[in-house]
Formats: C-alpha cells, structure tokens, sequence
C-alpha cells in the first residue's frame, strides 16, 4: 500500500513537471506567433549591432531557457505543502514575468515599437530578479536555473537599447 502511494506521488510529481515545463514553452510559442514572420521581413530590414547573433541562435537558446524555467517554477511548487502564502507570491510573481516575456515578442515584433520594448524588458528585468530573490528562498536549485534566463534577458536588453538607438 505505501508503494502505490509512493508510485502515485512519483507520477503526480512527475506529471506537475511536465505541466510546468509546457507552461513556459508555451509562452515561448505564443511569442513565437509574432517572431517568425517578423525575422525576414521587418527585422531584416533594421539596423543591427554588430554583435548581434545570427536569427537561428534565438529558438534554441528561448526553447532550453524556458524548459529551465518550468524545472525552477516546478521546484518551488513542490514547497506548497500546506498552501503556503510564500509559494503562492513566489509563483505569482513567476507568472508574473512570464507574462511580461512573452509581451516582449509581442511588442518588438509584433508592434515593431523598439522603444517600447526597452521599456518592458526593464521591467521583465527587474521581475526576473524579484522572481529570483523569492525563488531564492524556497529553493536555492531553483534560484540557480534561472541565472541564464537573467543572463540571456540582459543581453537581449543591451541588444534592444542599441537597436532602438540604431533605427
């Protein structure tokens, strides 16, 4: 009996997994909907910095950073034993920045207003770091699994600021 209770945890632990990497993933593909007819069209067509790398360098690197995101937002999860407030906030604020990222896409690409998307990236910025600093303190592993999100996302910031300063 506690076998299949073991077995049935294991598997519902292994389904909320599953469930919080395809969140984030699909917040990648619904940001993608804006992208990929925008990267040969309108943003070929903008002043780049020169180092900007190549389009194909953006899905491989947003599809392994999102399915980072899901494994850190599922190990913060697993703390809600009894409802826990401070879980709550934590992935409330998580939701919180995802929702912002995937705005990004929808404003640089989808609106081609690059000022404005400098303005949200800042805010993504300071939400990735608030999401960080909780996650932090419900899961040092899942604080960690998001310092290339932050990485990437400030580099994307430095890249926005020079395109808006280019076009």
């Amino acid at each position: 009996m506690e076998k299949e209770i073991s077995n049935k945890r294991k598997f519902s632990s292994f389904l909320a997994l599953i469930v919080s990497i395809a969140i984030c993933e699909f917040a990648g593909i619904v940001g993608s909907f804006f992208t990929f007819s925008e990267i040969p069209t309108w943003y070929a067509t903008i002043t780049k910095p020169a180092i900007n790398p190549p389009s194909w360098v953006f899905g491989p690197v947003w599809t392994t950073l999102f399915f980072l995101m899901g494994i850190s937002a599922f190990l913060v999860w697993r703390k809600m034993e009894t409802n826990r407030e401070d879980v709550k906030m934590a992935l409330s604020i998580f939701g919180f920045q995802l929702i912002l990222n995937t705005l990004w896409s929808i404003i640089f690409f989808g609106m081609h207003n690059i000022g404005l998307a400098l303005a949200e990236i800042v805010v993504l910025w300071l939400a990735i770091v608030w999401t960080i600093v909780e996650f932090y303190k419900l899961s040092r592993a899942s604080a960690y699994l998001l310092l290339p999100y932050i990485v990437w996302v400030t580099f994307a910031g430095y890249l926005t600021y020079n395109l808006w300063v280019l076009n």
